[in-house]
């Protein structure tokens, strides 16, 4: 494997491992122990333009699922999270940001609600398995708590929606966005979900048996040489375009939800109980001093983005960017970054200093970046 990684046991492989490799993977990461497909395309670029134009098969089985079930189930994910989920039926999918007693983020995955008294959370980069397991022994919660044998494989883009019913039938329109259905597959019973890392529209199908990996890849596969299928991987210049947030990059323990416009998600009237709320409230009733900004700037193709770079006003730096990239379609750089109060209004002018030594000009920009 051709991947630079010094590979063992520690490192899994997914069910479609072997598939990712024959399609001509370029490079993997880790992601919660796992193999992530990092690159196919000859370009970033060519990946970018084809994820908006036509469809693509990801394996995200580093999406591990955290199964939270038994009679205090819905208690223990209620206080994990400021987010309420008695509102949640059978069939949701809620973004929920998961925080520590000082209110920082310990992840910010999506919840499924499997039955009344079992959840899946498809978990970002971090142990929320063993936080969930602290919790519970310290609370008393009656509940089991394990990783499930499910692997998630994403399609997306545009023509996700006719591949996906092709194979599984027209019933797959009718999903909702932020829903899930389940739907046969050689005699298994599948979720799928209207979900997936990009803001080109798609589906996550939880794959409930890693045997049948090959079969399902292959499947979608075969029925994607219609709609011009390709190999993919979340593509950096897509997601930072689209103001979706990678933990360990865009945010860490130091930080909070309401830092990262997650207020629209949370409840801090006292309605819900969970740990990190009197830190919360705390933070709401002061304001926060940071927010999460969109940057466009010029100087031309920046460099990889392995360690942040500083953004500046004038002599003062107000932020740094966590994740930048050059954009084809706005024929500039974009990154994310925490700006701080009073240099974070849409068209603030800025500087951001590159490690190839450049001073480049930019602006704040709304997210999505349009």
């Amino acid at each position: 494997m051709a991947d630079g990684l010094n590979m063992s046991r520690r490192i899994r492989r997914t069910p479609y491992t072997d598939r990712v490799e024959q399609a001509g993977v370029r490079g993997f990461s880790v992601v919660n122990h796992m193999l992530l497909p990092k690159a196919f395309q000859p370009s970033i670029e060519e990946d970018y333009w084809h994820l908006r134009e036509h469809v693509q098969l990801w394996d995200v089985s580093c999406q591990r699922q955290v199964q939270i079930a038994g009679p205090d189930a819905e208690r223990l994910v209620q206080w994990m999270t400021p987010r309420r989920i008695s509102t949640a039926k059978i069939g949701d999918c809620y973004y929920i940001p998961i925080v520590d007693r000082d209110g920082g983020l310990i992840n910010d995955p999506v919840m499924l609600k499997i039955a009344d008294d079992r959840f899946w959370l498809s978990i970002a980069d971090s142990d929320v398995l063993l936080y969930a397991l602290g919790l519970a022994e310290a609370k008393g919660f009656d509940v089991q708590i394990d990783e499930p044998d499910v692997s998630p494989l994403a399609v997306q883009g545009p023509k996700a929606e006719d591949l996906m019913a092709s194979v599984f039938g027209e019933e797959i329109r009718s999903i909702g966005f932020f829903k899930y259905k389940r739907f046969d597959f050689r005699g298994t019973s599948q979720v799928i979900a209207r979900s997936g890392y990009s803001r080109q529209g798609g589906f996550e199908i939880y794959l409930d048996d890693s045997s049948l990996g090959h079969d399902l890849w292959d499947t979608l596969w075969e029925a994607g040489q219609a709609f011009s299928i390709t190999p993919g991987c979340p593509n950096l210049i897509e997601r930072i375009e689209g103001g979706l947030f990678s933990y360990g990059n865009e945010m860490t323990r130091e930080n909070n939800p309401l830092e990262y416009d997650m207020a629209k998600f949370i409840k801090l009237d006292g309605s819900v109980d969970c740990i990190g709320l009197a830190a919360l409230q705390r933070i709401a009733e002061e304001g926060v001093s940071r927010e999460i900004r969109g940057i466009v700037f010029g100087g031309g193709r920046v460099p990889t983005c392995s360690k942040p770079w500083p953004v500046m006003v004038g002599d003062r730096q107000v932020g740094q960017i966590t994740s930048g990239v050059w954009s084809p379609r706005l024929e500039a750089n974009v990154g994310l970054s925490l700006i701080d109060r009073g240099f974070w209004d849409i068209g603030q002018e800025l500087t951001v200093l590159t490690p190839d030594e450049l001073e480049r000009p930019g602006r704040i920009a709304k997210l999505p970046i349009e």
